[in-house]
């Protein structure tokens, strides 16, 4: 007892060696530690029971039988050497191997002695499957290997449960000689070395004769060894101070690695120094199945060891389907609501569309499936900034913002900082009935998850998502419920990031491209960059899931969304044949409410949606307090949707005539906003050979205050009332010209221009 206190036993410590797994045992990656070596640390129950028969048969018979030395054994390995005048045979236990293993030593009389005393030592502390599982775990098998583990998956690429008989008895002998009897490089010696642990078990009966001659008969052929490489990004995030020697995860290996050679293939399409990242999650569990961070995580042209799956970057409009299923929730919309695609303007803010041009009277199912801005700032507004990214925060769903600064409007346009494993995480509501759940990276993470919308919500902005905005035309007929890959695309100010995410009945994935160092890649953006590869991902999923025999699974409607006819402009149910009733949609909605068209607060033009006139027995519009005057509701489109409103839906020709007799009052308004110097429908054209750009001089008359001018949807100058300004046109095709003066009024164009 004193000398095993003076002379304590060196037992393994941590030496920072990790393996990282896939779920099934694969391994994804490994740390070797300060010496180079890696190990798969596994115990016996791990390894395939024909291993631990040939290892036994071969190397140590008697294991569980004696002390920790064999006395028969090393008598007759004396005898044998001396006999022979070399040394033909050991007589070390397995015990001893592991002390010679933990605390190595020269082949000197002095050198045996300390074997033995450490042998004992061993037997002293420590049961027979401890010594046996240092032995599996600590074994040399040429290189930088230790350990039947990672020797299996190296050499024979799959796990050591599930060894053969012949490949069983390779591996037990290789430890006796591991760089001479390497199969990568020498497979006739460890053919050789095989056959003959074949024969030791056939002497000793350990297998059937049959059984013997089968892997007799098995060739040593192997392909060069393979460090395992699969999700590096992840395995370093997971490499935490204090990691166990064996990290699992939720990665299914082959997906992994599907993913990666796609990834790679894809490196010839994307920009100079443009990287990408993939995220892929099974939305029931919420396991991550596949987490690429980057490209090639060895091509530092392109970041490669830049993690983008945890980078924060400008989301674009993928903030978009969090908002309208927010507003559904608050009563403000249906899924047919009218909202406003026009010129807008807050303070020094004023908001355009990716696309050109603006669109006038959009429906929210349309306005988010095409993502246009416009109404997504209406929305906003009205929603509210700071509670749209305080209830995103209490989801789990957080938006970074510089210090000291507020939500703003810009927000929904991509104005604050997200990952995108925070975005895969936020879209998972759209599929878990409105609760957003945290990404599990390990097995043992909880399944942890916050509500952000409705059941019913988050229903309709997923089938909106999916292609299917209206419901049938027929609120009668029997819904087909048909779930797809419901999707969207945002790209940041200045191209900088390409998103798309999308969810798939058993997956959401998450994509993004772009450039790590932040610089702007022009013509990148999601719906180009993002999309594509986002779609090549999902049918991959969908071809293995068939594979599997695995079916898309249900997705019903929730009782609390129901389907309404309403009517344009006022949004609210009507009968068809109503005179207000000006465009009859079906839309989807919660809980039976229907809200009203949401009015813009930034347009204060004293003009609201629903007016009374009256009528005097001719038809003529009179005063109210004129003989014969009766009452008649009109319903009217918001005032700035007038440019884009056909002329019989304007406000002037829905109104009857007047009487002269008795006229209404006048409402005091600014004259109405027109476009001088190009009128609607103009086809113009250069001169005959000319070169130079078509310049108009341009002015507006009527409304108030300044003006700002937008050339299909990007402003192009600010002018004081009156005042003319100059513009060249440069290529030849159609233009939609916009104006927007101080009181919210708008006028709009389209003309073109020809060679």
């Amino acid at each position: 007892m004193l000398a095993d206190r003076l002379f304590p036993l060196p037992l393994p410590e941590d030496d920072l060696a990790r393996v990282v797994l896939a779920e099934d045992g694969t391994p994804l990656w490994r740390f070797a530690d300060r010496d180079g070596v890696w190990r798969y640390p596994v115990t016996p129950v791990e390894v395939s029971p024909y291993y631990l028969e040939a290892l036994l048969s071969y190397e140590d018979r008697w294991f569980y039988q004696h002390p920790g030395v064999n006395p028969l054994s090393l008598a007759r390995a004396a005898w044998q050497n001396l006999s022979g005048g070399r040394v033909v045979s050991g007589g070390s236990t397995l015990s001893m191997q592991v002390a010679r293993l933990l605390d190595p030593h020269g082949r000197s009389l002095p050198g045996k002695l300390k074997q033995l005393w450490r042998t004992l030592q061993l037997e002293w502390h420590l049961s027979k499957d401890e010594i046996l599982t240092l032995y599996l775990n600590r074994a040399p098998y040429g290189g930088t290997l230790q350990g039947v583990a990672a020797a299996s998956w190296s050499y024979l690429g799959k796990s050591p449960a599930s060894l053969t008989r012949a490949e069983a008895a390779l591996l037990a002998v290789l430890p006796q000689a591991p760089s001479r009897l390497r199969p990568d490089r020498h497979p006739e010696r460890a053919q050789a070395a095989r056959d003959k642990v074949l024969a030791r078990l056939a002497d000793f009966q350990v297998w059937p004769q049959e059984a013997i001659e089968d892997a007799l008969e098995e060739p040593v052929l192997l392909a060069p060894r393979q460090q395992p490489r699969l999700a590096p990004l992840l395995a370093r995030r997971l490499n935490r101070p204090g990691s166990p020697p064996v990290i699992r995860t939720t990665i299914d290996a082959a997906l992994q690695r599907r993913l990666e050679e796609l990834l790679l293939g894809w490196r010839a399409r994307l920009p100079e120094r443009t990287s990408a990242a993939i995220l892929v999650v099974e939305q029931p569990s919420m396991a991550v199945r596949a987490y690429l961070g980057s490209v090639d995580i060895g091509d530092a042209r392109r970041f490669g060891h830049v993690d983008m799956v945890r980078a924060l970057r400008s989301p674009g409009s993928t903030l978009k389907p969090f908002l309208y299923g927010k507003a559904l929730d608050a009563g403000l919309i249906h899924s047919e609501s009218l909202l406003q695609d026009v010129p807008r303007r807050y303070g020094d803010y004023r908001p355009g569309n990716f696309s050109s041009g603006f669109s006038g009277a959009v429906s929210a199912s349309q306005a988010l499936a095409t993502s246009l801005n416009l109404p997504a700032v209406q929305l906003l507004e009205a929603y509210g900034p700071k509670r749209f990214a305080g209830e995103l925060r209490a989801a789990g769903v957080p938006l970074a913002l510089p210090p000291l600064a507020e939500p703003n409007l810009a927000l929904i346009l991509g104005g604050a900082g997200s990952s995108l494993e925070d975005l895969v995480s936020g879209y998972s509501a759209f599929a878990r009935g409105g609760q957003v759940a945290r990404l599990r990276f390990q097995p043992q993470d909880p399944l942890y998850q916050r509500r952000l919308l409705s059941p019913g919500a988050a229903w309709i902005i997923r089938r909106i998502l999916g292609g299917q905005a209206r419901p049938d035309r027929d609120p009668r007929a029997q819904l087909v419920q048909r779930p797809s890959l419901a999707w969207k695309t945002g790209t940041s100010y200045g191209f900088r990031d390409a998103w798309a995410i999308g969810v798939a009945p058993r997956h959401v994935i998450g994509v993004w491209i772009g450039r790590p160092d932040g610089t702007p890649v022009p013509g990148q953006f999601g719906l180009a960059s993002a999309a594509p590869l986002l779609l090549q991902v999902h049918d991959l999923l969908v071809n293995r899931d068939s594979q599997r025999g695995l079916a898309a699974p249900a997705d019903p409607q929730p009782t609390e969304v129901g389907v309404a006819a309403i009517c344009w402009p006022l949004g609210q149910p009507l009968d068809k044949d109503d005179p207000n009733c000006r465009r009859q949609r079906f839309a989807w909605t919660l809980a039976g409410t229907t809200p009203p068209t949401l009015q813009g607060e930034d347009q204060p033009l004293g003009l609201g949606l629903q007016e009374a006139y009256w009528l005097n027995q001719r038809g003529l519009r009179v005063g109210a307090g004129c003989p014969g005057a009766r009452a008649y509701p009109l319903a009217l489109w918001p005032a700035p949707l007038e440019p884009w409103l056909p002329r019989r839906e304007r406000r002037s020709a829905r109104l009857p005539a007047v009487d002269p007799a008795c006229p209404p009052p006048q409402l005091a308004q600014a004259a109405p906003l027109a476009i001088v110097g190009v009128s609607d429908g103009d086809r113009l054209q250069r001169p005959a050979g000319s070169a130079a750009a078509l310049r108009l001089r341009l002015s507006a008359l009527g409304g108030s205050g300044r003006r700002w001018w937008f050339v299909d949807g990007q402003p192009i100058a600010e002018t004081g009332a009156g005042a003319e300004f100059d513009h060249a046109f440069t290529r030849s095709g159609q233009y939609q010209l916009s104006v927007l003066d101080e009181s919210g009024q708008t006028a709009r164009l389209v003309f073109s221009v020809r060679d």
